[in-house]
């Protein structure tokens, strides 16, 4: 089998899943990693889909190993157990990173029973994936890495597949998807449960097209006063606007202030950066294929930018978020609040 390494979340994730649903059952799961979402999600299916009610009670187990009676060798031994008028015994290791000795798993691993299968979830961290239980788990079973997506891109991609999925059939307007995924970030369970909010929210067999009103309605992420809002204005030099959002931001401490709006600024202005090193002429398509954009609306707001910004200003934006950024975190800084270093931000950008 391929080690985890060579495949991202998703594409692990969805390995796994579509062999379960065909049947094909591995004898050992190793589910580890900062981004508990996927780890429960192929936990849970395994426990609520691999035996029948009337099976599970003899054939399945469910161990922590924060409970000081969990040992690794009590778990082996359960493992080691045939099922009882079932195909499968299925054993299931939560926060398994407390255990501390996994010695006894370790050895299983070298001639594991092919009649139970054993799910090892590893909650937030990894372990070391030249440690011979990952190999030889990667060799006789799966293990799945499960992080949190980095870029926007991402979040917009899982966001449009968990709606989109025959369960749900909806859409989602793009811009307000890329509000959810500023705001909310990659907190896959934080955001898988925002998104229910939204489906649920639709009455029977209405259509289903989430919009940044039913957004602003059931979350409470502001149509008019985000992170997306705000590099509008920038981009177009609107200094009351911009201003206006940074009053809001600080009025509203739980909409994320600076340390929301930080990180996209500063994506915004690098990505144009970028823009400024493609060959001329430069148009919406090249700066599509430059910065891998889909939506050509997205393409327009950097050819704006270009017309506002110079290069020699989108440098020093940049390094000025980057001052701003370690003078939040309380490097050099003289005592200034979050919504004194964002407007002076805003201030520095526009002028």
């Amino acid at each position: 089998m391929a080690t985890p390494k060579k495949q991202s979340t998703v594409d692990a994730y969805r390995m796994i899943m579509t062999e379960l649903e065909r049947g094909q059952v591995a004898p050992i799961y190793l589910l580890m990693g900062e981004e508990s979402y996927y780890i429960d999600k192929v936990c849970d299916w395994i426990q609520q889909n691999l035996l029948s009610e009337e099976e599970k009670d003899f054939n399945l187990d469910i161990y922590y190993g924060s409970e000081n009676s969990t040992t690794a060798q009590l778990i082996v031994d359960s493992a080691r157990r045939y099922p009882v008028m079932a195909e499968k015994r299925v054993i299931i290791v939560r926060d398994m990173q407390a255990l501390k000795n996994i010695d006894a798993i370790e050895q299983y691993t070298d001639n594991p029973v092919k009649s139970t299968v054993l799910v090892l979830c590893y909650m937030n961290n990894k372990i070391d994936a030249r440690k011979k239980i990952v190999t030889r788990i990667a060799q006789v079973g799966q293990v799945l890495l499960s992080e949190s997506p980095k870029y926007d891109r991402e979040i917009v991609a899982f966001i449009n597949e968990y709606i989109s999925s025959p369960e749900y059939n909806a859409t989602i307007d793009p811009r307000a998807a890329q509000v959810m995924a500023a705001h909310i970030g990659g907190d896959m369970k934080r955001l898988s449960s925002e998104l229910d909010k939204l489906l649920l929210s639709f009455a029977p067999g209405a259509p289903r097209k989430i919009n940044a009103d039913l957004i602003e309605q059931k979350i409470g992420i502001s149509k008019q006063y985000n992170v997306f809002e705000l590099r509008d204005a920038l981009i177009m030099k609107d200094a009351l606007k911009a201003h206006r959002i940074a009053k809001y931001y600080n009025d509203n401490p739980k909409a994320g202030g600076l340390f929301a709006l930080l990180p996209q600024t500063f994506a915004f202005f690098q990505n144009l950066m970028l823009c400024y090193y493609i060959p001329k002429p430069i148009n919406d398509n090249a700066i599509m294929a430059q910065l891998g954009l889909k939506n050509p609306w997205a393409a327009k707001s950097y050819s704006t930018a270009m017309r506002n910004y110079p290069a020699r200003k989108t440098i020093q934006i940049i390094s000025k978020i980057r001052e701003i950024d370690a003078r939040s975190k309380g490097l050099d800084n003289a005592n200034a609040t979050p919504y004194d270093l964002l407007k002076e931000l805003i201030s520095f950008i526009l002028h």
